[in-house]
């Protein structure tokens, strides 16, 4: 009987994990997870995602794909077994029947991540989901930055790429930085990013909010293909992925 491609929308504290893909011995992600979908349905189950995050790195709108799931699973209590199994670090929002050829990774079209910084008082409550910074950001500056990283370029300046023969053209189609009192929020939205892309962006765009660097350089960061030329690899605990963006397709079943 041929299996059913599935969609998981998915949500982690990152804290926990040593970032999403499966390492040996190393707990992560995509190991408690498949861990559960194994106990669930009795044999390994394979899984892809949209985008691998760090150690550290939270997610509210992963997403996670099966593609070759049971046909006989009743997708209601499969979600319920997997929310039992994988909380509290793991959620999962719903289970969605999708049909041949759609893939997790392959078919979304866009990652949106946001990254948050506090530059008030040392609030316990948000040290796990926050960069906390002494001494208040420059908001405007950091803004005039994001402006210059906006559309299509070489982001070799702003993170790796494990096959250096690869491309580290992307298309970031939004920087935007905002503030709401004393948290900073910073989201960046691009058909996809390079290894600890968003995390480099943040860490410059801070150090232009600082004063440390100025708006009118980060031209010449990106020109120079040069991860040591941009500023630093901002925490990973301050960053989040949002959104993971797809093109509309009919669904077999709807979520659940």
């Amino acid at each position: 009987m041929p299996g059913m491609n599935l969609k998981l929308d998915i949500a982690y504290d990152g804290a926990p994990f040593r970032g999403f893909a499966r390492q040996p011995g190393q707990r992560t992600v995509q190991g408690d997870l498949e861990d559960a979908l194994a106990r669930i349905v009795g044999r390994d189950v394979d899984t892809t995602c949209a985008g691998r995050t760090d150690a550290g790195v939270h997610a509210v709108g992963q997403v996670v794909g099966i593609p070759e799931a049971p046909a006989d699973l009743d997708l209601e209590r499969l979600k319920g077994s997997l929310n039992s199994l994988c909380a509290p670090s793991i959620g999962i929002r719903a289970v969605t029947a999708m049909p041949d050829g759609w893939h997790a990774r392959f078919s979304a079209i866009s990652r949106t991540y946001i990254y948050a910084i506090d530059d008030g008082f040392p609030d316990p409550f948000r040290a796990g989901t926050t960069w906390q910074l002494p001494g208040k950001v420059d908001v405007d500056s950091m803004s005039e930055a994001a402006g210059h990283l906006v559309g299509s370029h070489d982001f070799s300046s702003f993170g790796r790429l494990p096959d250096p023969s690869a491309s580290a053209v992307r298309n970031l189609y939004e920087l935007k930085v905002w503030r709401q009192g004393s948290l900073i929020r910073i989201r960046a939205r691009a058909n996809a990013f390079i290894q600890q892309m968003v995390r480099s962006l943040a860490g410059t765009l801070v150090a232009v909010g600082q004063g440390r660097r100025s708006p009118s350089e980060v031209p010449a960061m990106i020109e120079a293909r040069d991860r040591s030329i941009a500023g630093p690899v901002a925490p990973p605990h301050g960053l989040c992925l949002v959104w993971v963006e797809y093109p509309a397709v009919e669904t077999p079943t709807g979520p659940v």
